[in-house]
Formats: C-alpha cells, structure tokens, sequence
C-alpha cells in the first residue's frame, strides 16, 4: 500500500472516515468510507492527477444526473485541501472483469442476455439525461452479490469526462502512446470504430457499440478484435467474428445464443445511426426471456455414467447432464461447476452448467 493517498482511520472532507483501501484504476485511487454523517458505508474515488480538478467536478455534476438500479449512484462531492473526491454507493459484490477471471471464463447465453439487458437499462437512462460513459468495459460493471450474481451497475460515470480526454489523447498519438495508457488499453477493446476516429465527437452510439463488444467478450470468452494496438484496424473494419461451433453445437442453447449473438452484431454496425438506441436495445432484451432465478457454484462429486452424475452444493445434491452444459461436453469428478437449480425428485436437477474457473 505504499505511495497511496488515504490510510484507514483518515478523515475526508470532516465526513468520511476512510476504512479500507480497495484498489486503483488507470485514473483514480477507491477506498471504503463510512460516512459518519448518515452512519452508512460508500466508496470514496479520487483522481491520481491531482490537476484533474475541473475534468473532475464536471464528470461528478454529470454522474450525479443519473438515478438508475442499473447505475451505481453518485452520492456527493468533496473538495478537502488541495484534493477532491467523488462519493459513489457501495456495491457488495466484485467487478465483471474479476468474476470473469476468478469465478467463470464464459457466461451461458441466458446469463450473458441478463448482463445486456441490465447495461442497455443503465445506459439508456443516462443517455436520456445525455450522459454518456465512453468508458464502458467489464472492470467497470459491478457484479451484485458477487458469486450470487443478483444484478450488475455500471459505474465510474464520475470519471467519464476525464476517460474521454486521456482516451482520445492516447488514440490521436502512435502505438506508443496508446500502449502507455492504462486507461486507453482497458478501454480499446470495447471502443467503436467512431471513437477511434474522432473521440471528441464519439456520443451515444459508441457506448451501444461499448455493450455489444462487452456482451461478446462474456458470451465466448474473447475480446471480438482482440486487444492492444494491432486490434485497432479490425475494430475500424467492424467485422464481428462468428460464434465458435461448440457455442451453438448444443441446441438447449443455440437458439439462445444465436438471439444474443444479434442483438451483438446490431450493437457492433459501423454506422453508429445503424445501431439501436439503449431504450429501442432494452425493448429487445425484453423479449430473450432469461431466468434470474439465482446461481450458485458446486463441485462434482459422482460421475457414474458418460452422461450424468451428481454434485454437491449449498442447496444439496444436483443432478447434473452434460447436455446442460454450455460450452463443453463432459464433465468429470472434482470439476467446479456454476448453474442455476430447479426442484426435482429424488435430487434437484441444474441448467444451465458452466464450467467455474
């Protein structure tokens, strides 16, 4: 923790005592606080680039504008000696980029049609208030409840402006100057073929792109284009990659995966003005009929047969086939798995499977 801003114990703005140190992105440094005010915990986020100042007020008067279950809430802004915070609702939970590199590589095609409803529901209520993130990718998507996967909020729409500014900086200079961004590596995969062009003028439509590119990389486990420098050329020719085979080689999931996979290709149209809105994306995500009955990982534990067998988990024995699992065709003792659980006799019986990390 050497060379951070805040230790716990620290006091900000006479308000916020600084209880956890959580991490830190390409642009800013986050701590847990509990506010002693209103006696509730929230995430305290300040700029690396203490200069930042105004960037910084303007991202947090434009996040506040947002009031959305899908959008982490902007709760206040700090100025305290020659530092400035914004305050942002504490989310229990993890990342989407975590979950993906801890938990489960790839989501199945009815929890990856959750995740992009969820996002066009979030995005398009900031567009209405003509907000727009810029900066959308999986480090900036809060999984809810973590392991549970109980919803997902976007956040960081308090650094957007400043995303924007560092982002198109990085893009206008030569590999070298991309490569030495975090901020603008992050973000590469996820941008539009607009937002490379011409940055200051990227608006709307690139944060859609943003949600297909994203939906892409937790649909098969892979960036659409890649990423670092050489992604750039094929991000600007707009050709989405077809599924893998083993993605729609199972028919309890092709349908499903082929639905989400155009709503994908939709999102990703070069033309910005080809792609939908968020509120028309939202209004087709509505019509994939995902479960959200709740996920939990097991273990398998007898695999008596090529087909079937039984794992252990919190709710007790499940029985398990690998037609229900995404992605793969066996399954073996010892394998960690996720699913969703439905009653059944004598055991509860799980679909979808995804193998865990």
């Amino acid at each position: 923790m050497s060379g951070v801003l805040h230790t716990a114990g620290d006091i900000v703005g006479d308000r916020y005592e600084v209880t956890t140190y959580i991490g830190q992105g390409g642009m800013q440094e986050v701590y847990r606080v509990h506010d002693r005010l209103l006696e509730r915990d929230a995430v305290l986020k300040s700029p690396k680039n203490p200069s930042a100042k105004k960037r910084f007020n303007r991202s947090a008067t434009l996040s506040a504008r947002v009031n959305h279950d899908n959008v982490a809430k902007t709760l206040d802004y700090v100025e305290d000696g020659d530092r400035f915070y914004l305050i942002e609702e504490l989310i229990e939970g993890c990342d989407l980029g975590y979950f993906l590199k801890n938990y489960v590589s790839i989501l199945d095609p009815f929890a990856a049609g959750r995740v992009m409803h969820h996002l066009a529901k979030g995005l398009a209520a900031s567009h209405r208030v003509n907000v727009v993130h810029r900066d959308l990718k999986p480090t900036n998507v809060m999984v809810v409840g973590g392991q549970n996967f109980t919803g997902f909020k976007i956040t960081d729409f308090g650094i957007a402006k400043m995303a924007q500014e560092e982002i198109g900086e990085a893009v206008a200079g030569d590999e070298e100057g991309l490569t030495s961004s975090q901020t603008a590596l992050g973000a590469l995969p996820y941008m539009a073929p607009e937002t490379i062009d011409d940055m200051q003028n990227a608006g709307k439509p690139a944060d859609v792109w943003a949600i297909g590119a994203l939906t892409f990389e937790v649909l098969t486990g892979n960036r659409p284009f890649g990423f670092g420098y050489r992604a750039v050329p094929l991000i600007q020719a707009a050709k989405v990659p077809p599924l893998p085979s083993p993605l729609t080689s199972n028919t309890q999931f092709a349908p499903f995966a082929r639905a989400v996979f155009d709503l994908i290709t939709a999102c990703m149209q070069k033309n910005p003005a080809a792609r939908p809105t968020a509120d028309q994306l939202v209004t087709t995500c509505e019509g994939l009929y995902y479960s959200t009955v709740p996920r939990e990982f097991g273990t398998i534990r007898r695999f008596d047969n090529s087909n079937w067998g039984f794992a252990g988990a919190p709710s007790g024995a499940v029985f398990c086939h690998v037609k229900s699992v995404f992605a793969a065709s066996s399954l073996a003792v010892g394998e960690r798995i996720w699913m969703t659980t439905y009653p059944g006799s004598p055991s509860r019986r799980a679909f979808p499977i995804v193998k865990a990390v």
